[in-house]
């Protein structure tokens, strides 16, 4: 998996030499972040393309000492994805507002329908898990799912380190007790 750089400071999203940079280094990792949680190709393209959009609107907002802007982005994706579900995602025509952007054509599509058949185990995981409360799942999901460490899960969630890692200890807890789980899987969050 493809690791994006760590920035020391803000992301420069006002150029479009500066997004292009920021988009490059963080493309997969918010692709792999929406394709784990969308099983449409057109929908998780336009789903990615509004959480770069509204990176680009809340680029003041990003405060390196808080933590890499993946954990940040991740924070946004949240937001977008939260937004979706509701039924209140925009249907704007938000890759068409990116700068030099291109149509999805085949290849695309299938790329990304690859990426979403090997993002299934996470779905149906998730899935099987749906009993865990929303609180447990979303730090589950970002540490051990999204690979963010604890205190960069804290920051995309707003709460505190010692919170994400009592999450953490009782969402193991309750899938251990559950039934099998990948054991290799939950110890990766340690």
């Amino acid at each position: 998996m493809h690791s994006p750089r760590h920035e020391t400071g803000p992301p420069d999203l006002t150029t479009a030499e500066g997004f292009g940079t920021f988009y490059e280094d963080h493309i997969d990792a918010v692709l792999g972040f929406v394709t784990r949680r969308v099983a449409d190709p057109h929908l998780a393209a336009d789903l990615t393309a509004d959480i770069f959009l509204a990176a680009m609107g809340s680029a003041g907002t990003y405060r390196g000492h808080r933590g890499a802007p993946v954990a940040w982005l991740f924070g946004i994706a949240r937001n977008v994805l939260a937004g979706h579900a509701r039924g209140k995602a925009r249907e704007s025509g938000a890759l068409a507002r990116l700068s030099g952007r291109r149509l999805l054509d085949d290849e695309d599509v299938a790329a990304l329908e690859e990426r979403i058949d090997a993002q299934r185990a996470f779905r149906d995981l998730a899935e099987r898990h749906a009993a865990l409360s929303e609180p447990l799942r979303a730090v589950l999901d970002l540490v051990v799912v999204d690979e963010l460490t604890p205190a960069e899960a804290a920051q995309a969630l707003g709460i505190t380190q010692a919170t994400v890692r009592v999450r953490l200890h009782r969402a193991r807890r309750a899938l251990r007790a559950s039934g099998p789980v990948s054991e290799s899987r939950l110890e990766v969050a340690r």
